[in-house]
């Protein structure tokens, strides 16, 4: 009786299966006949485009022009690359090119500045994260793709390009007019001690020397007495994947996930590890963020908020966390196709969401008389065991007053913070 009992169970299961598969067939079949009926319509207003159009049309500019829409349609990010502009992304990544210094996306229909680049043209004529750009050169933007764009603003260095954004903190168009130059990317900006102890890096970009460069930093603070390190992440508009685990991997233990990527099949389901052995574990940390920091600074801050390595301080970041895949084609030109998005170490998704600081601290603007006050009223504390003042001793004064004068509210909240910790663990 028993026997009989498993051998339906046996069954019934492989019946069961049977009906799933055919569900999941007949879905699939489902699916693909939808494909072709949109494909046949496709085909028809192709055929009536090139029997009926006013003149002629190239059939690679029909086919070009299906794909560059086909793939804007997807997000923001999904592009066509022609030939000529799947070159020009090339340029780019090799570090040097003709420009004004901004990362752009697509955000609510509207061209928007992720972050302009730290000593670019943008970043010193007042470009801001978050800025939209309505014009370039007095030609509205709307219906640009990101490839368009950025071919608009490049150029021979020297030349000219206005640009109108719309800042919705001032709730007015704003004019600019920059000049192109040689923009070079570099790594890390600056590393210097703020404070006795306390470090501060200025990373501007995740590039594939950023591992070691970063290293190499921070073992220079350390040997002169680092404590604690403040690292910057604020309008880093992202770079390469494996920089920013790299990067992660500096300040956490061995064999713990940094981020993973998922997508819809498996070979873009990723988990990456830090492995590296030249670890920085035993000083307190603060990460700067804000709407600026994109992608990889999202990475590492993710990771550092995760396993409470370090505080998170700004204001809530970009929210890109999605990865794009070129992919070649046969006559040069490429497509360049989301698929997958980037976790955290705890699951959470980064696109579309952004990393939320630990503590919120919005940046604030000072004038600059203010601002110089403030300074002076901390160098006097700083300088106040000086007794004999000779010249030696006033340049000297005169050097730390100007460094401290670069030193904004975040920065400096940031040292507040870390003082807190370092009392805190001393008790």
């Amino acid at each position: 009786m028993n026997k009989k009992i498993a051998i339906l169970i046996v069954l019934v299961s492989f019946a069961v299966g049977v009906v799933i598969s055919n569900v999941g067939f007949a879905e699939r079949t489902r699916s693909t006949d939808e494909l072709y009926k949109e494909l046949e319509l496709f085909s028809d207003a192709v055929s009536i485009i090139r029997s009926d159009y006013v003149e002629e049309p190239e059939s690679k500019t029909l086919i070009y022009g299906a794909l560059k829409g086909m793939l804007s349609a997807l997000d923001p990010y999904s592009q066509f690359m022609d030939p000529d502009t799947y070159n020009e992304m090339k340029i780019e990544t090799e570090g040097e090119f003709g420009g004004i210094g901004i990362e752009i996306t697509i955000k609510d229909d509207l061209l928007t500045i992720i972050s302009p680049i730290d000593d670019t043209p943008a970043y010193n004529v007042g470009l801001k994260a978050g800025d939209k750009i309505v014009k370039i050169d007095g030609k509205i933007t709307r219906d640009l793709t990101l490839i368009e764009a950025v071919k608009r603003l490049r150029g021979r260095p020297g030349t000219r390009v206005d640009v109108t954004v719309l800042r919705e903190s001032a709730k007015k168009l704003l004019d600019f007019t920059i000049i192109r130059s040689i923009i070079k990317l570099e790594s890390i900006k600056k590393s210097e001690f703020i404070e006795q102890g306390i470090g501060y890096i200025r990373l501007v970009e995740f590039q594939e020397k950023t591992r070691m460069d970063l290293e190499k930093n921070l073992r220079e603070l350390e040997k002169e007495g680092l404590t604690a390190l403040i690292l910057d992440l604020r309008n880093n508009p992202g770079g390469l994947l494996d920089s920013a685990v790299d990067v992660s991997d500096r300040f956490l233990e061995a064999d713990k996930v940094v981020v993973s990527t998922k997508g819809r099949i498996e070979s873009q389901n990723i988990v990456f590890k830090s492995k590296n052995k030249n670890k920085h574990l035993y000083f307190p940390m603060v990460i700067l963020i804000n709407g600026g920091s994109a992608s990889a600074s999202e990475i590492v801050a993710g990771a550092i908020q995760d396993y409470k390595r370090g505080i998170i301080l700004g204001t809530k970041s970009f929210g890109k966390g999605s990865v794009q895949t070129v992919v070649p084609l046969s006559d040069g030109s490429a497509v360049r196709l989301t698929t997958s998005k980037y976790f955290t170490p705890l699951g959470r998704s980064i696109h579309g969401e952004g990393i939320e600081p630990d503590i919120v601290v919005e940046y604030q603007e000072r004038p600059e008389e203010m601002e110089k006050n403030e300074s002076e009223e901390i160098l006097d504390k700083l300088l106040d065991d000086k007794k004999d003042e000779d010249e030696e001793d006033k340049q000297e004064k005169e050097a730390v007053k100007e460094k401290k004068t670069k030193y904004d509210n975040q920065i400096l909240s940031a040292v507040d913070v870390l003082k807190g910790i370092m009392i805190y663990n001393e008790k």
